[in-house]
């Protein structure tokens, strides 16, 4: 069967998998509800039929404002089955934000979860004229549900005119478009054809090592590519699809599911091994002695097949009496975790996949649909403290300057209603992602820096932050950090502490655990943060070694504007939040 519109994963599935009775499913009323493949299908269509009973054209642009849910499946394919156009759109932007999505897309139906979510937008409608209805997935006193449209979709169905639709559409015809703000602040909406997610899912085919007897678990956002994508395949190869409840959920929610597969970003791996790291902390005697030896072994492991004879025999042990307990953490059936949206921290890469959890870190973006490289199976497709091989059907170049630009079917058309934007990344047939890189081993990509975020000291020389600020988040007492310093004559950093780890230090001194404005003001805290700083510097160059910092007691948040939706800092408006205190830091 032919694949070249998204919503041709549908009648693949039904043709090849119509066994499935569990092809989504999400918890409702503390149960999980699944929905077949012939269910999902049959949705899907009278969704299709409703949204043209309704007037809705070719073309014509529909929003999506929801968590991870079926609902979000079922618009996805209905409206691109009717040739709409989807804009997914973050739950947790600001109201001001929404109102620019609406009318730069000029928006004309939006389905919102929740009456929450409703209420984030009701009072810019006004201010949006393009848009003609609103339908939701939960009850909405105000608002019309989901079913109604249904409803009105099964009353009046109409195959032939919803086929003559399908048949226009080609495989190079927009199939959303998705608003990103990136780091700049700046809200450009990428337009991705079919033909573009459609290359990059079939690259990615191998990925999961599962077949449709398989199920994963999916937290990260669907209105982001990289989930959406990964969810294409999930569905292209038959796997189970249950979405978790929520992030404090996750775990909960893997053991019941006894999912294979899932996606994830690094900050949740890492917050994983500091709940392991801690208990580990609490054991005495010989358990304590045992779990150390194991972890340090994991930080020595070669997934390349550099290891010896001898300490694959250490490893069994290891993995028997310790590492099985982080599998069954896990769920006791996770065969792989594909890891993207920031850089993996090395130390977790060695000791995940130490430990029988496979951990596959990946790198792309929205306007590439998304994934430009990934660790792959096999000793010769990964190596640890890179993002990978590039994927088979794109091309990938380092410029002079060190920029990574990218050529291949999974490139963007263009920025919506942006040529001149369009002109300055897509040049001479190749995408200019903006971030600096290297190949290693002439194969594999490594990520080195951010091109913008490039500075100079007063010294000349210049400094990248980035790999700096990810080597800081190794420690497992600092939460995220900023690395300032342009003009200056040395580099200097700014610290969110991880307060939590911070608490479970001080009880394990036998200190008290004061509030955060209180904790970042003590001694033996900053003292602590310090040498964990100066331990780093040993593997920075001279003029790229932190010599001042400063904590903060603050929480970054969306809505503060301090970080992206997908938690990426936005250095400049934090530079800008804390310029009295960084200039105070260098006086």
């Amino acid at each position: 069967m032919t694949f070249e519109r998204l919503f041709d994963i549908l009648p693949n599935y039904l043709e090849k998998y119509p066994w499935k009775t569990d092809a989504l499913a999400a918890k409702e009323n503390g149960s999980w509800r699944k929905y077949s493949i012939n269910e999902y299908a049959q949705i899907v269509n009278q969704i299709s039929y409703g949204l043209i009973n309704t007037g809705i054209l070719k073309g014509d642009r529909i929003a999506t404002i929801s968590a991870n849910r079926p609902e979000w499946n079922f618009v996805d394919m209905g409206m691109m089955q009717a040739g709409a156009l989807h804009v997914p759109v973050y739950p947790t932007i600001s109201s001001s934000d929404y109102q620019y999505i609406f009318n730069h897309a000029e928006v004309k139906v939006v389905f919102v979860e929740n009456k929450s979510l409703y209420h984030k937008i009701k009072d810019i409608l006004p201010q949006c004229p393009s848009i003609q209805a609103i339908y939701s997935f939960e009850p909405v006193e105000e608002l019309k549900p989901l079913s109604a449209l249904m409803k009105f979709g099964e009353e009046l169905p109409q195959p032939e005119k919803l086929e003559i639709i399908k048949n226009s559409i080609s495989t190079n015809e927009v199939a959303t478009i998705i608003y990103t703000s990136g780091t700049t602040g700046v809200m450009k909406g990428v337009m991705l054809t079919h033909l573009n997610i459609i290359s990059n899912t079939l690259a990615l085919i191998n990925i999961p090592p599962t077949g449709a007897e398989g199920k994963s678990l999916s937290y990260l956002p669907l209105c982001h590519i990289y989930e959406r994508t990964i969810n294409y395949i999930f569905q292209y190869k038959g796997i189970s699809i249950y979405y978790a409840e929520n992030m404090a959920k996750i775990v909960d929610n893997l053991k019941e599911v006894k999912a294979d597969i899932m996606t994830s970003v690094p900050r949740l791996l890492e917050k994983v091994y500091d709940k392991i790291e801690s208990k580990g902390s609490k054991l005495t005697g010989i358990k304590r002695s045992i779990f150390f030896w194991a972890i340090n072994l994991g930080l020595n492991y070669h997934p390349k097949g550099e290891n010896s004879f001898f300490y694959n025999l250490q490893l069994a042990v290891a993995r028997k009496l310790v590492f099985s307990k982080w599998q069954e953490a896990l769920g006791g059936n996770i065969k792989v975790i594909m890891s993207g949206g920031a850089a993996l921290q090395p130390r977790l890469g060695r000791l995940f996949n130490a430990a029988g959890v496979p951990v596959l870190e990946g790198y792309g973006m929205t306007e590439t649909s998304p994934v430009i490289a990934v660790n792959d199976w096999g000793k010769n497709n990964s190596y640890i403290g890179t993002v990978g091989p590039k994927v088979k059907n794109v091309e990938v170049r380092i410029a002079e300057d060190g920029e990574i630009t990218v050529k291949g079917p999974s490139v963007m058309l263009g920025y919506y209603k942006e040529p001149e934007l369009t002109a300055e990344v897509l040049k001479d047939g190749w995408m200019h992602t903006g971030d600096l890189g290297e190949l290693v081993e002439n194969r594999f990509v490594k990520i080195t820096g951010r091109k913008k975020d490039l500075f100079k000291t007063s010294m000349g020389k210049y400094i990248a932050p980035g790999h700096l600020e990810e080597k800081l988040k190794e420690s497992s007492f600092i939460e995220t950090a900023v690395v300032v310093g342009e003009n200056q004559k040395f580099a200097g950093a700014i610290i969110v502490p991880n307060f939590e780890y911070l608490q479970q230090w001080c009880k394990s001194d036998g200190k008290e655990c004061p509030s955060k404005e209180e904790i970042i003001k003590r001694e033996d805290v900053i003292s602590k943060i310090k040498a964990e700083i100066n331990e780093f510097n040993k593997g920075f160059g001279s003029h790229e070694q932190i010599k001042v910092f400063r904590l903060l007691a603050d929480e970054w948040t969306v809505e503060s504007g301090l970080v992206t939706a997908k938690m990426s800092v936005r250095r400049t408006k934090i530079i800008e939040a804390y310029s009295n205190l960084i200039a105070e830091m260098f006086k």
